[in-house]
């Protein structure tokens, strides 16, 4: 037993919260231009940190040195927190100066009296290294322009006003989630940050310490393992204003409402036992729309390879990992696209389940769905063809699966009736509103035209792609992160409040992202006006690690002479 696993836990909770409180005031003495020097020495932390941080998550996630999916490691860890860190600066400089953090950024109506941000390209290095992605911020319906520039800036705007400390509770599958949720915390909320890491994310603490320095000797963050008696009581102490977590529903249920019969009690009479603001990304089940068309099979095979991405990233466990593929019964390729899926599922690189309790996930799934399609490629992949959207007992809609499991479901249509027949079924059916997917060939969408964007806006989720991954939105810096607007701490779903968001925009409600059917060179060849090849984060791309790693470096040092090996590496994927 060490020395401080000695001191009672209220004590060092008392001793935690006591230098939150001097750190607050340390913080609320920063000015604006400060705040920003902090980003560009924690940049400089990360890039020097980052092989070590890489390493020790392929450490945790069993995965070997020479793997290409250690390119999921640079991109969703290092390079995903460098990304941010740039375009949060540039807003914190902007309203130093009195200057307008959305000039640049171009605007446009969307429906329902909604107003759409293009934040992405920004700029001249997105419109190369992501050629042919976009993203919009959508307003809530009623947001001017005007509105949006008022408030832009969130609690910097009047950064002396600071708002108390928040415990971070960090997430145990994605490496970054943990220091972006931080950073939004300091900057957005303008409140000071004790984090406490997952159990599984224990080793990275060193890391994580070394890059926050400038913050932590500034008093103004502080980590610790992932002592669980230690969090709770943090959670509930008197001098801990806010909670934010990443997790999953239940995990929020039990800090908020309590365990087992007591929260269930505690949520029946509507009485938490934790009354202090949480906000939350909790995941959910995730669609993928598949609208149908005359598809080349090198279209079904890529798009595919897609689709097996969306569920198989991360070993499968990701919160926005895609699990529930709904297709047209009437789509003469559907069997061709299905058989192309079982294929990818089953040709990708193997990997352990790392996650705990995977295993027991997916036997669960199998019991419960006898004609389970075991896919090959690791024990643990499992494919459930022909789900019922009318059945009120199917588990696969209502249970987030963190593995890889993959559901497929049927209706009936052809374009935009059947589009929008599964935004319908997504909205009523599927458990959580983090992010939906839709996946259609150009000429479906030149063919529903200004009807598509009406469908989509009807389509209730936190991050849409359309032709992309929606993982790819948590990836853009100035785009948000987490569930649709309106859930009731009763009924969380996919949890309150957003992250990321880079421009501290208010009164979001969503981010559509979109990319291209193709890959270059068919893309080009099909007249799309994209050159970008096989993404790097697709889980069958072989040369993920050390495109990940180029990427990560110029997001630490962004320069022109450091594109031609990106472009290279990317091009051998």
């Amino acid at each position: 037993m060490t020395q401080l696993e000695t001191i009672p836990v209220d004590a060092r909770a008392d001793a935690i919260a006591g230098r939150m409180r001097d750190g607050e005031i340390a913080w609320a003495r920063t000015p604006l231009v400060r705040r920003a020097e902090l980003l560009t020495e924690f940049q400089r932390l990360v890039d020097e940190h980052a092989a070590e941080w890489v390493e020790v998550a392929a450490s945790i996630k069993q995965l070997p040195p020479d793997s290409p999916l250690l390119g999921e490691e640079w991109m969703s860890g290092p390079w995903a927190t460098l990304s941010y860190l740039e375009p949060l600066r540039t807003t914190l400089e902007r309203l130093d100066a009195g200057k307008d953090p959305l000039s640049g950024f171009r605007t446009r109506p969307a429906p329902g009296d909604r107003l759409a941000i293009q934040v992405l390209p920004h700029t001249t290095y997105d419109r190369l290294l992501l050629n042919g992605y976009a993203a919009e911020v959508w307003m809530q319906p009623g947001v001017s322009r005007d509105d949006v520039r008022r408030t832009a800036g969130l609690g910097q705007l009047v950064p002396h006003r600071t708002q108390g400390t928040a415990l971070v509770l960090g997430a145990g599958n994605i490496t970054s989630i943990a220091p972006l949720d931080v950073l939004y915390v300091l900057y957005a909320d303008n409140r000071v940050a004790a984090l406490k890491l997952n159990p599984i994310m224990d080793p990275l603490l060193g890391v994580f310490t070394k890059v926050f320095k400038p913050f932590i000797d500034l008093g103004v963050v502080e980590i610790f393992s992932s002592d669980v008696a230690l969090g709770s009581a943090l959670a509930h102490h008197r001098d801990i204003a806010a909670v934010h977590m990443t997790g999953s529903e239940h995990t929020h249920d039990a800090i908020v409402w309590g365990p087992g019969e007591q929260g269930r009690a505690n949520k029946a009479a509507g009485t938490p036992l934790l009354a202090k603001p949480i906000s939350s990304e909790l995941g959910g089940v995730a669609p993928v729309i598949v609208v149908p068309g005359a598809w080349s099979r090198a279209d079904l095979r890529f798009q595919a390879q897609h689709v097996a991405t969306q569920r198989l990233h991360n070993g499968g466990h990701n919160c926005i990992a895609a699990q529930v593929v709904i297709l047209s019964s009437d789509w003469a390729q559907k069997d061709a696209f299905l058989a192309e899926l079982r294929s990818a599922l089953a040709g990708a690189p193997a990997r352990p389940a790392w996650y705990p309790g995977c295993d027991v996930r997916v036997a669960e799934a199998r019991r419960l769905h006898p004609d389970a399609d075991l896919v090959g490629g690791t024990a643990e992949r499992t494919l459930l063809p022909g789900l019922d959207l009318q059945d009120p007992a199917e588990s696969a809609f209502s249970t987030e699966y963190f593995g890889p499991v993959l559901g497929v479901t049927e209706l009936p249509g052809e374009g935009a009736a059947f589009l929008e027949a599964a935004v319908a079924a997504a909205n009523a059916t599927l458990r959580g509103t983090l992010g939906a997917n839709v996946i259609a060939h150009p000429r479906s969408l030149r063919k529903m035209g200004r009807a598509f964007r009406e469908i989509l806006a009807d389509l209730r989720y936190g991050t849409i792609g359309v032709n992309v991954w929606t993982g790819v939105g948590y990836l853009t810096p100035h785009a948000t992160w987490g569930g649709f607007p309106g859930h009731a701490l009763d009924d969380i779903q996919s949890g309150r409040g957003v992250v990321h968001n880079a421009l501290l925009l208010e009164r979001t409600e969503r981010t559509v992202v979109t990319g291209p059917f193709r890959p270059s060179p068919r893309s080009i060849l099909h007249g799309e006006l994209s050159i970008s090849p096989k993404p790097p984060w697709f889980v069958d791309n072989r040369t993920a690690s050390t495109t990940g790693r180029r990427l990560t470096r110029f997001a630490a040092r962004p320069r022109w002479r450091a594109l031609p090996a990106i472009f290279a590496s990317a091009l051998r994927g």
